[in-house]
């Protein structure tokens, strides 16, 4: 997984973007304009807002290639009540939460609230989304089977939300979480699940072995 951060900051507020990690959402500019804009340099300039505003507007980051530290204060963004995993229709899955990605030995590849999810097989920055996706005209709708999710009850809220990568193969999700898909619309669930990210399961976004028919490689 790559990284390319930068910073931008003023005597309130360190702002800082991976580069790697930005699929352009677009959530930073829409909400500050004139904070986030494209068109000037640098495209990111701090002193134009309050840091609470500006902060806030962070958070709304899906893929957390921005984020923030107050200089003035000891808060600091917190993960949510429920973690939330939402399908993007033609896109990535983006989670919301305590997360915490782990690969096959254990080791914490990357603790964060807010990552975006490869689920067509072709990032470069594998499990991250890097919009490969729309140069590989990925399709796929926001739809699930709910009752995948029910066969097991609820355990709680809230929570750390594992993510477990398998070489070759799905990302696990172990926790409570609620999925939300547009078209299907939203479960809340304590089930462990595998989740495709080869692009070509029949049961998307879960898994169902296709990743071994066409030799996905996740490295």
């Amino acid at each position: 997984m790559k990284e390319k951060i930068l910073s931008y900051e003023n005597e309130d507020i360190k702002v800082t973007w991976d580069l790697k990690r930005c699929i352009h959402a677009e959530e930073c500019v829409h909400g500050l304009p004139d904070v986030f804009d494209p068109n000037q340099k640098p495209w990111i300039q701090p002193e134009q807002a309050e840091a609470g505003d500006l902060a806030e507007v962070i958070e709304r980051c899906p893929t957390g290639a921005l984020h923030y530290e107050l200089k003035k204060t000891t808060e600091k963004e917190e993960a949510p009540e429920q973690n939330v995993i939402t399908i993007e229709k033609d896109g990535p899955i983006y989670i919301h939460g305590e997360v915490v990605i782990r690969d096959m030995d254990e080791n914490v590849v990357l603790k964060d609230t807010r990552v975006a999810m490869c689920r067509c097989g072709k990032s470069k920055n594998k499990p991250l989304c890097d919009n490969s996706h729309i140069e590989a005209e990925f399709k796929a709708d926001t739809s699930y089977n709910p009752e995948r999710l029910r066969t097991e009850p609820v355990n709680g809220k809230g929570g750390e939300l594992s993510i477990k990568l398998f070489d070759n193969a799905p990302f696990l999700v172990q926790g409570n979480y609620d999925l939300v898909g547009e078209e299907t619309g939203r479960e809340t669930c304590s089930k462990k699940m595998s989740f495709c990210r080869c692009g070509g399961s029949h049961t998307k976004p879960f898994c169902d072995g296709t990743h071994k028919k066409v030799g996905f490689v996740s490295d």
